[in-house]
């Protein structure tokens, strides 16, 4: 079991910053793809970004490239999102998720623990 617990959510204007942060604890944090996604109510969840086991590689949906930046500590078993020039189509709530699997993904179906989200709003 992994238990997840992310913070760093909240209200921002357009043009603004926010670091999300995502805690894990229960597995073995470097033997772990971590990636972030997120949702709107009514619509499916979506890929952010996601990095793998040693940090070494990460991946990032077109619509956030250039803005966002995620990075990991595994000595604090942490993971952050860094969001910078946030737009409000940045909207929802964004959730941590870790993945046990080999190989690395963008499907939500394959990763194996969530966490309960923060929710982000940008305002224009």
């Amino acid at each position: 079991q992994v238990q997840l617990v992310e913070s760093g959510g909240g209200l921002v204007q357009a043009g603004g910053s926010l670091r999300l942060s995502c805690e894990a604890s229960g597995r073995t944090f470097s033997m772990l793809h971590m990636g972030w996604f997120r949702q709107i109510p009514g619509k499916e969840r979506e890929f952010v970004s996601v990095i793998t086991r040693t940090g070494g590689f990460t991946d990032y949906a077109d619509s956030v490239k250039g803005r966002f930046t995620m990075s990991r500590d595994n000595a604090k078993n942490t993971i952050y999102l860094q969001m910078n020039s946030l737009k409000p189509e940045d909207t929802a709530v964004y959730f941590c998720t870790a993945d046990t699997h080999m190989y690395w993904s963008r499907s939500p179906s394959t990763y194996d623990y969530w966490g309960q989200g923060t929710q982000v709003t940008v305002s224009s």
